[in-house]
């Protein structure tokens, strides 16, 4: 055994020099989310091969400086690519798409290692030194480098200040981790970096073009003959990444970084704004290349045609001339961001001063998930935690709802862990602590607490129906199944012959047949938020603002698509126009405005439009045409075995007696509609319930079919109701007898 020892160690001996030569030059690319702050560097497993390196080695990476990493196989596959988070990237000094130089290199088992805070002030958490070690076992690292502690999904940054033994070391859990007070300006560590964002890989693309493209390159720009960008306008709601962006790019690009937020600008006196605002120019000048950030725009540029005070125009105009005036600003770019680029002055938009124009807007399902994970990162998920799951449920959610999400799954968790384990003055054991997980059940506790940002104004139901809580219907369900499906869930066949698909669908039928029921059980179907409007909660006195409410009604849609936009009673909003027609006038605004924002639509992609009236004569035909509502549904009153269907529904969780025969109610009804049906059913369980209270009906609590008998009679006495029984000719819009009619289900 000891010679065949000796002839392996004989061996590796003679292949190391040829391993130790052999570099490659790879080309960089971002980081998974799990791999953030581990030093992991993901190559093909081809490249590794050339390299004579295995997974598991530690690797040296060169650019501008020097990393190390270790090695892994990357599942993508992708020869010429080596995938780093930006901390070992900011180690190496090199950018995304820059190459640099890889080499398998030796290293050993640190025996000790001392960090120093990289943060200026109080720091940012306060993590101890085995818990760091925890943290770090297998990263390898070298003197001068940045770690990042991935405990907190936002950075907690340390450098390396000294090694033993010195060179490139692996932490093991016998490392001794302490933490030193260090020189503060060694080294430069990125508190944000690509992998800190979430579902904006192409936002992301468009502002490196514009930002690092002019800054790293610019003899490119002079060999085609053209000036590089100089500003970038960066818009959305609030909470969708806008400064996130910002700083991540200003880290990543290695430049000088400039924060200015719009509200810092204004002063007291005379001049002392504009002064204010050539400061900073001149600053990031000095400073070249260098990004300004103005953070809320929109208060330092507003329309001016439409602001009182002279400064706020003064303002303006000295940064119209800073940004694109007789002195040029060299190699400065300015990034502003907004949530209401309405508001400029247009003279800033113009090419020249913010050459693009970028939307940041609401997270789609999968840009959700990204989002999730990035937060999730460091937390302890337990095993029926889906996060495909959780995406699916937080509809509306922008990064930072999903932030606040995180923070308060987390404190949901906390709260259910020291009702179990109380604290005491020793603290929680290692082993008690380890058993801290975070549940699915949190999770669903969690998104009932976190509002989304997106959609605050509105209400939006999550319904719980689907279409098996409604009777009847059938013809009705396919149709609405199948345009919903086919139209907005899987549009590529529409893509591939070039045809829009349906935009709207009109849900017409005399009152109480179901047509709001339909809408929430086409929601609760295809598990999307229900958006519901009234007609009369649009209506202002004031000139211009119920039409602002409604472009704000679809802004907030198309900010939740996908969702189902439903107006009931939209006979209030549009009706047809007739010559004594009191008010007309805001009548007739409304009604353009709709139709313009329903043909805005088109390009919108997951929101389904949705509409009810009993009275579709009333409504106004140009909003009845084909490409605004292309399927007009009607709702007829339910059929005999229709309405047995709704009475089984209504009474499913109620005791019967043994002789309650609903077909021979169904019989008895004829005329009813679906509301009619089910208030019958609540009247005579409450009949029953009065009874049993009384002690006049023995024990167990049953509803006898003498209970619907004397409500039948009942309302058969009533002369408000006695039209809808026996009479079904005289209470109907569509009195045809299909299998599409309809009916209205709740729970009891």
């Amino acid at each position: 055994m000891t010679e065949l020892a000796n002839d392996m160690a004989g061996a590796m001996t003679e292949t190391a020099p040829s391993s130790l030569a052999a570099s490659l030059k790879l080309r960089v690319a971002e980081a998974r989310v799990e791999d953030i702050g581990r030093a992991i560097a993901r190559l093909a497993p081809a490249d590794l091969q050339r390299m004579g390196a295995r997974a598991g080695d530690v690797v040296k990476i060169t650019g501008s400086a020097t990393a190390v990493g270790r090695a892994e196989v990357s599942a993508d596959g992708h020869e010429g690519m080596i995938q780093i988070d930006g901390t070992c990237r900011s180690n190496c000094g090199a950018g995304l798409q820059e190459q640099v130089t890889v080499a398998r290199i030796d290293s050993e088992q640190a025996v000790a290692v001392r960090f120093s805070p990289l943060w200026v002030g109080a720091a940012p958490a306060t993590i101890a030194p085995d818990r760091i070690l925890e943290d770090l076992v297998g990263v390898p690292v070298i003197a001068g480098c940045v770690v990042r502690v991935p405990t907190f999904a936002k950075a907690v940054n340390f450098q390396v200040v000294r090694t033993i033994p010195s060179g490139p070391v692996v932490i093991g859990k016998r490392t001794d981790i302490r933490v030193v007070e260090g020189d503060q300006t060694v080294a430069r560590a990125p508190a944000v970096s690509y992998e800190d964002i979430g579902g904006l890989e192409r936002e992301v693309g468009r502002v490196r073009e514009m930002v690092e493209l002019p800054l790293k390159y610019s003899r490119i720009f002079e060999r085609l003959g053209i000036l590089a960008p100089k500003g970038v306008l960066l818009y959305g709601p609030p909470g969708t990444g806008k400064t996130l962006l910002a700083r991540a790019v200003a880290a990543e690009s290695r430049v000088h970084f400039i924060h200015l937020n719009g509200p810092e600008i204004m002063r007291k006196f005379y001049g002392e704004s504009e002064a204010k605002l050539r400061e900073v120019f001149e600053e990031a000048a000095r400073h070249a290349p260098a990004i300004l950030f103005i953070d809320e725009i929109d208060a330092v540029a507003p329309k001016r045609t439409e602001v009182v005070g002279e400064v706020e125009k003064r303002v303006v105009a000295q940064l119209l001339s800073l940004m694109d005036g007789f002195v040029a600003r060299g190699q400065v770019i300015v990034i502003g961001a907004t949530n209401i680029p309405e508001v400029l002055d247009p003279a800033l938009r113009r090419p020249g001063r913010f050459d693009r124009e970028i939307e940041i807007g609401v997270p789609n399902t999968q840009a959700r998930l990204q989002i999730l994970k990035i937060h999730t990162r460091a937390m302890p998920l337990a095993a029926d935690v889906d996060l495909p799951e959780i995406a699916e449920h937080s509809h509306g959610f922008v990064g930072a709802d999903l932030e606040a999400l995180g923070q308060e799954v987390g404190m949901i968790a906390l709260r259910r862990f020291l009702s179990s384990v109380p604290l005491d003055t020793d603290g929680i054991a290692a082993e008690e602590l380890g058993t801290l997980q975070v549940t699915r059940d949190d999770f669903l506790a969690g998104l009932k607490e976190v509002e989304p940002s997106a959609t605050r104004e509105f209400f939006i139901e999550k319904s719980s129906s689907t279409f098996a809580s409604l009777g009847g219907l059938h013809e009705v369900k396919r149709l609405l199944d199948g345009v919903i499906e086919h139209s907005h869930m899987r549009n590529e066949i529409y893509e591939q012959v070039g045809l829009a698909p349906p935009r709207g669908i009109l849900l017409a039928g005399p009152s109480g047949t179901g047509k709001t029921a339909m809408a929430r059980a086409l929601s609760g179907e295809k598990q999307i938020p229900l958006i519901a409007i009234d007609g009369p909660q649009l209506y202002s006195k004031w000139l211009g603002e119920s039409e602002r409410a409604l472009r704000e009604v679809f802004k907030k849609a198309r900010r939740a698509a996908p969702c189902i936009l439903f107006f009931d009673t939209i006979d209030a909003v549009a009706p047809k126009f007739g010559a004594d027609q009191f008010g007309s006038d805001i009548y007739q605004r409304i009604l353009s405005q709709l139709l313009r924002e329903i043909d805005n639509l088109r390009d919108v992609k997951g929101v389904v439009l949705l509409a009810a009236s009993n009275r579709p004569e009333k409504i106004d035909p140009a909003l009845l045409r084909s490409g605004r509502f292309d399927y007009i549904l009607q709702f007829a009153k339910p059929n005999a075995a229709d309405r047995a269907a709704i009475m089984r529904l209504c009474c499913r969780r109620v005791p019967l007696a043994a002789d309650v025969d609903f077909e021979d109610f169904a019989d008895r009804t004829d005329g009813l509609t679906g509301a009619d049906i089910e208030s019958l059913c609540k009247k005579a369980t409450l009949l029953a319930i009065v009874e049993f209270q009384d002690g006049t009906r023995p024990s167990p609590f049953i509803v006898l079919r003498s209970d619907f008998l004397s409500v039948l009679e009942s309302d058969r006495g009533n002369p408000n109701q006695s039209k809808s029984i026996n009479e079904p000719g005289k209470n109907t819009v569509d009195s045809r007898s299909d299998t599409s009619t309809n009916l209205s289900s709740k729970e009891v």
